[in-house]
């Protein structure tokens, strides 16, 4: 009998950080995204967020949000990173979550940051929020569908070895690329001054309504069980890259808005 309760609570503890551990960029692609929008901010706007962050940089802070997971006392913001929405949704139209999403947690964060009466306290906490939200807007699976945890359950494997859909946007092909923060930020595509204002255009939910295209050519590359290899990364890492760009020259707009 101790033997299966045992065994019961390993394998409960097991699959539930393994499915907190998958609901993130991995830690390479927010470092980038944080690194790629220091490039992009004002220099009043990086002043005032060297005080707040006391010298930390923006890549730096870009997990944050991921590593207060494991605090209980921080559960009410695990809604903050998602938004669930069907296929023929657009946000405005989506069934919202009564805990908070990826708007309105995005919202606080910028009503937090832009209030004077705000403390120390609370703008260094939002802003490390915001940093890491910002970024998780920008991977499709995190505006997947509700019935498969935005890709969660959806089971496939990479290279020979176990995974999910979300997991293989999130972590496996940035791992498998085997390139640092700072190289895949570095080797950013070059835009002009234009491209990059076109990019910054509209609102949060016009991105989050952009990118929601992008999550529905996901769900349709793989089929269940499917062993992605070289040829899956081949088609699909580059829009991993624009993501991670996209991410951090959009967060470096939130931010100069803000602090500017």
């Amino acid at each position: 009998m101790k033997i299966k309760i045992f065994l019961f609570l390993s394998l409960f503890f097991l699959s539930n950080s393994s499915e907190k551990k998958v609901m993130f960029w991995g830690k390479n692609g927010h470092r980038a995204t944080g690194e790629i929008a220091e490039r992009h901010l004002t220099k009043k706007a990086k002043k005032c967020i060297d005080k707040i962050l006391k010298g930390q940089s923006l890549a730096f802070v870009s997990t944050f949000a991921d590593e207060i997971k494991s605090d209980r006392k921080y559960n009410k913001y695990y809604s903050w990173h998602y938004i669930n929405m069907d296929f023929e949704e657009t946000y405005g139209t989506s069934k919202k979550n009564p805990k908070g999403d990826l708007v309105t947690g995005i919202a606080q964060c910028v009503a937090v940051l832009k209030d004077k009466n705000s403390s120390e306290e609370d703008k260094e906490f939002y802003l490390k929020m915001l940093v890491h939200f910002v970024g998780d807007l920008h991977q499709p699976m995190h505006l997947g569908r509700r019935q498969d945890k935005g890709g969660n359950t959806i089971q496939v494997q990479w290279f020979g070895k176990g995974t999910n859909l979300h997991r293989v946007w999130d972590e496996n092909m940035i791992d498998e690329w085997d390139m640092s923060y700072l190289e895949l930020a570095n080797n950013a595509k070059e835009m002009s001054k234009k491209q990059i204002k076109a990019i910054q255009s509209g609102t949060v939910i016009d991105w989050v309504n952009e990118v929601h295209q992008i999550t529905k050519k996901v769900y349709k590359s793989v089929n269940v069980g499917e062993n992605l290899r070289y040829k899956y990364s081949y088609d699909h890492f580059g829009m991993v890259r624009q993501q991670l760009q996209r991410g951090g020259i959009r967060l470096a707009k939130v931010l100069n808005d803000i602090f500017d």
